[in-house]
């Protein structure tokens, strides 16, 4: 046996080790408990081939799975001392391969593993298992199959941990088929075998077939462990099968299983991804001890839930809480921060990710675009996209998405292009945001070309959703007639959001009849929103149709449908508040209004004419001129002006489209204070700088 010692530098003594006792008292625990660092071990190496007690095959298997399991970072030192051995045995390998497999490449594992069997070392079951969970790591179903034959070769197929692993390599690599059949030919499945297929179930989002394995566990009267309800309960979520998950959570509480962290994380995530999330935290608050995958549980249920203001708080008192954040939890505060417009949030996650120096994974970076775009600063969608090392076709759509509701839709179809180029072959998802590209910058021709194209050159069946994009798209360019005969030549029964579409364009466009007929449509289809009501009543009035208008919001009352009210939001300083249309209660109420009054008569002298057709059809003539200033985008952009520093560009998110009047209002605001101000409402950004918008009042 060769022996080589690493240099030792004599300049420090051994900290963890002050004295070297003789071998062999005790030298695993010497070696596996004393050894702290990579320099300690070198130091109790050097001493072993000193005395010659690394002779011992014991002493150096034991040296080497300090080195190659225990310790972080000294992968290299325990394969310089594996190289070093003349004929290692099958423990050593199997430390080797172990570790290999675990913490540096799985691929390096294999490679070993290959040198094992040209060797005088015979594979057994824990090399075997580890393996083809190296197999699993790199998706290498051949190598796989070619280990399970010489499994049942050398006589492994009744070995339990060793099936075991195979379900797991098999269900790993997709072959759902071969593992259930490898756990059907089980002579007897223990529990482990039936946890490994359940694992292999979720792994695959066989969220039905977990449910039916439970139940068959269940029914045969196979005992289960808190392993068996992570999996049940992660498939109950996302089936939304609420019923089997109380029942889970009444055993866990039955049980008394609440100290087991991952179980009740996962019974958090269940109960807040079906719809229960008051439910959620009351679970969440009684945790005991909450790690990061607890936080973005609950988190995310917020952030799902379209409870993103409570999703922002929870993650605020995460930071208060000391626990980093992981890849989770920053996908759903930015998703959060998108929907609120909370820029300043945002970029403190960007600046965490590039601060912690975490890779930017196409998840992560898919949702920095989505954010960034939906925030209005779609260059810094474009520079997060450069970014990233890897793209795939969510996050070349969601660029796509960003620019086209930013106002650039001849750039998103720029990207569409050379998305192509690239080979990423688009989706459905894909051709949704193209095709609203078009609609956003009125290019008809276009639109027309690219929904031919979706079923000609890539085989994608439209969708109700790409009907009803062309829909917008002839609507918005004043083909109401067109877009009517579309509609009613449809292959496939519009839905309400189509008709819902088409009006929306009536109403751009003064359109009476068709935006009569439109309405009857989506009354006939579900219960009408207040919006749809609206839209007809204001057709009505932009015609001089006010009789009419006030008979259509009658029928609302009777009906007992009530207007959603505007609502706007503006991030300053990390703090968003909230501003509704003829707000009373807002807080700041006297600066608000003031700030307001005086910003309105200062674009009044710049040439500004209230249009008051958007003003409540139920104020009087001379309430309407102020009826229309205090509407919530003007309350939030007012406060705006006040609140920060000359040139500071202004964002504000409504939950309602923006109308007539707040859209020229904010364009001479935007020229007579020298602000750019960004709008996002309910369907797209308006960017406002030097008296003009990015729509080019096409909208």
């Amino acid at each position: 046996m060769a022996l080589t010692a690493f240099p030792i530098s004599p300049a420090k003594p051994l900290t963890a080790i002050t004295t070297i006792p003789q071998f062999p008292h005790n030298p695993k625990t010497l070696i596996l408990q004393q050894c702290k660092t990579t320099r300690d071990l070198n130091q109790v190496h050097a001493h072993l081939i000193k005395t010659r007690l690394l002779l011992n095959p014991t002493i150096t298997e034991n040296l080497l799975e300090s080195a190659a399991i225990l310790l972080p970072n000294a992968m290299d030192y325990a394969l310089s001392i594996f190289h070093n051995l003349d004929e290692p045995d099958t423990l050593v390998y199997n430390i080797m391969i172990r570790s290999l497999t675990y913490k540096l490449s799985p691929l390096e594992a294999f490679l070993l593993f290959k040198k094992m069997q040209e060797s005088s070392a015979e594979p057994d079951e824990f090399t075997l298992s580890s393996i083809l969970k190296a197999c699993s790591k790199l998706r290498a179903l051949r190598e796989g199959e070619q280990i399970h034959a010489h499994i049942v070769k050398c006589g492994f197929k009744s070995n339990g941990f060793v099936e075991n692993t195979l379900i797991h390599m098999y269900a790993t690599c997709g072959e759902l088929e071969v593992a259930r059949r490898v756990f059907d030919g089980l002579p007897e499945r223990a529990r482990m075998a039936w946890n490994s297929m359940l694992a292999g179930y979720m792994k695959n989002k066989c969220w039905d077939e977990v449910v039916k394995l439970f139940h068959e566990m269940l029914k045969l009267g196979v005992g289960f462990d808190e392993v068996t309800l992570t999996s049940v309960l992660t498939a109950c979520g996302r089936l939304a099968n609420l019923e089997l998950g109380e029942w889970i959570g009444d055993y866990i509480e039955a049980n008394r299983l609440k100290g087991n962290i991952a179980l009740v994380t996962s019974l958090v995530d269940m109960y807040a991804k079906c719809g229960q999330v008051e439910t959620a935290r009351r679970f969440f608050d009684r945790m005991d001890r909450r790690d990061v995958v607890a936080w973005s549980a609950m988190i995310s249920g917020y952030s799902q839930a379209n409870r993103c203001r409570e999703a922002l708080d929870l993650f605020h008192d995460m930071q208060k809480a000391n626990v980093d954040p992981n890849e989770v939890t920053m996908v759903s505060v930015l998703y959060s921060c998108a929907v609120l417009g909370a820029l300043k949030t945002g970029k403190w996650v960007e600046f965490y990710i590039k601060k912690e120096k975490l890779k930017l994974t196409v998840n992560l970076g898919t949702a920095l675009i989505d954010f960034y775009a939906k925030c209005g600063c779609i260059d810094s969608s474009i520079e997060v996209f450069n970014r990233m090392p890897s793209t795939n076709v969510f996050s070349w759509t969601a660029l796509i998405q960003g620019l086209a509701s930013n106002g650039q839709g001849k750039g998103a179809l720029e990207y569409f292009q050379l998305m192509q180029e690239k080979n990423i072959k688009p989706n459905n998802v894909t051709f949704i945001a193209v095709l609203s590209a078009c609609s956003h910058a009125g290019l008809v021709n276009e639109g027309r070309n690219l929904f031919t194209s979706m079923i000609k050159d890539f085989g994608i069946e439209p969708r109700i959703e790409h009907y009803g994009s062309m829909v917008d798209i002839l609507g918005r360019a004043g083909l109401i007639e067109e877009a009517y005969q579309f509609i009613k030549n449809m292959p496939i029964q519009p839905n309400a959001v189509v008709w819902r579409t088409l009006l929306a364009s009536c109403r751009a466009h003064k359109n009476v009849e068709i935006g009569e007929e439109s309405l009857k449509h989506i009354i006939s289809l579900e219960t009408p929103h207040s919006g749809d009501y609206i839209l007809l009543s204001n057709i009505y009035a932009s015609v001089d149709r006010r009789e009419d208008a006030i008979r259509v919001r009658d029928q609302m009352r009777e009906k007992g449908i009530e207007k959603a009210p505007g609502c706007s939001l503006i991030e300053l300083d990390g703090v968003i508040y909230e501003f509704f249309a003829e707000d009373k209660a807002c807080p700041h109420l006297e600066e608000v209004y003031n700030a307001t009054h005086d910003m309105m008569k200062r674009i009044k002298e710049a040439g500004y004419v209230p249009y008051t057709t958007d003003a409540r059809l139920d104020a009087e003539e001379d309430e309407k001129e102020a009826s229309v200033s205090h509407h919530s985008e003007k309350l939030a952009i007012a406060f705006g002006l006040i609140r920060t520093l000359p040139g500071t560009t202004l964002r504000i998110s409504k939950n309602l489209r923006v109308c007539t009047d707040c859209h020229n209002a904010t364009k001479m605001i935007s020229k007579v204070f020298n602000r750019q101000i960004v709008v996002r409402d309910w369907n797209r950004f308006h960017h406002f700088k030097e008296g003009s918008c990015s729509c080019n009042d096409y909208w």
